[in-house]
């Protein structure tokens, strides 16, 4: 059980986030728990849709963006996002189960993604504070800086995704993944 009550239908949210809601079930089909956690404030559901939006309009690949996310949910321990982003990496990003586990350990069998994933657990470890070779590296493997900079607000949105989930102890509603249960 949340421990932060939140609403169980778009009728039940606070009024200003129920248009954000329903705009979610159409492009989703549905309205995931995340989601309805973060409408009890209806600005930190703005912020979140506005953020992720504008995001996916950005120059990472999809399949890129669910790597880092996966490696971020596993950094960070939350199975919620890991359970969301397998399934979502999976479905949307058609990743295999060989790179969603590599992409939990924080790496990736794509040469260019694998560098990108790399670095973004970088920065989670070192809290942004990554070495000028890091910063090479990502550049050499054929990362511009605008991309380096969606990587890192990539990192950030799913920091708060997993920290939020963590707190709230969000009931899973994607098909469940554990992240003390990751294969070597």
């Amino acid at each position: 059980m949340s421990r932060i009550t939140y609403p169980d239908s778009i009728a039940t949210a606070p009024a200003a986030s129920q248009p954000l809601l329903q705009a979610v079930e159409k492009q989703l089909g549905t309205v995931p728990n995340l989601f309805r956690l973060a409408s009890v404030s209806p600005a930190a559901l703005e912020g979140y849709l506005g953020l992720s939006g504008a995001l996916g309009k950005g120059r990472l690949p999809a399949a890129t963006r669910e790597r880092v996310a996966l490696a971020v949910a596993q950094k960070n321990g939350c199975n919620y996002c890991l359970s969301a982003h397998t399934y979502l990496g999976k479905n949307l990003a058609k990743l295999d189960e060989a790179e969603i586990a590599a992409n939990r350990a924080g790496h990736s069998y794509d040469i260019k993604a694998d560098t990108a994933v790399r670095f973004a657990v970088k920065l989670v470890d070192a809290r942004g504070r990554v070495g000028a070779e890091d910063l090479r590296d990502i550049r050499d493997a054929g990362y511009d800086d605008g991309q380096i900079i969606e990587i890192v607000q990539h990192v950030a949105l799913n920091i708060w995704t997993n920290y939020l989930n963590e707190l709230a102890q969000t009931e899973i509603d994607f098909p469940a993944v554990d992240a003390g249960e990751l294969a070597a």
